[in-house]
């Protein structure tokens, strides 16, 4: 395999754990509407393709009807990103290991508010890049990964992509990117191995250590 050259990283469930705020903007919106809360271990099963999937999740609408409540949940979102959102153990450790490399952020989650989330936690300069949900198609499609690498100046097998969702192996391999799935993220851990990552780790604590290996191999 080709020698990898930066790393990128999805957001929720792998660097932040966000399903806290995600489900207190949600629930707002629901209730708002005169619906019921939900769990937010139920929420937290919606996450990952984005937030017009998630809404469309929770409410079971799709098309126009959904569009206002869609709207209605982004912009409180926006106005509260980070009320109870937490790093994910290992994730700041991580990125100050790997920060020699390139790193990248490449979620679902739409852009102005993962940028929202990494400013309110003082790492949007750790990353050279972002793309986020309405840059391009999402994961799993091969767009988002395709725009990291233009944009870093790398072909996009030289990315590792790390995530805890199959949307992130899956948009790896359709690149011929390496991937590492995080398994104590939102995904399961029975789907992500099924998505074949080259590496299936517990925490971002054992990123580091996988990307030693992968450099000292190819170097």
């Amino acid at each position: 395999m080709i020698a990898p050259r930066a790393v990128v990283f999805d957001l929720d469930g792998t660097l932040v754990d966000a399903v806290g705020d995600i489900a207190l903007a949600l629930n707002h919106v629901l209730v708002e509407s005169g619906r019921s809360a939900l769990p937010t271990e139920v929420i937290a099963g919606y996450v990952g393709d984005g937030a017009r999937a998630l809404v469309a999740r929770a409410v079971r609408l799709e098309g126009a009807e959904l569009d206002p409540i869609l709207r209605a949940f982004l912009d409180r979102y926006a106005a509260h990103p980070v009320v109870r959102s937490r790093w994910m153990p290992g994730a700041r450790e991580a990125l100050d290991a790997l920060r020699a490399l390139p790193l990248a952020l490449c979620t679902n989650k739409p852009r102005e508010i993962a940028v929202a989330v990494l400013s309110a936690l003082g790492a949007l300069d750790r990353f050279s890049t972002v793309v986020g949900g309405g840059d391009c198609a999402p994961k799993p499609a091969a767009d988002p990964l395709r725009l990291v690498a233009s944009r870093l100046g790398v072909v996009p097998a030289q990315l590792v992509m790390v995530g805890d969702g199959t949307q992130d192996a899956l948009a790896g391999r359709a690149v011929g990117a390496r991937t590492i799935a995080v398994t104590n993220g939102y995904g399961s851990v029975e789907a992500l191995r099924a998505s074949a990552p080259d590496e299936l780790v517990g925490s971002m604590h054992e990123v580091p250590g996988v990307m030693r290996r992968w450099l000292a191999i190819e170097g």
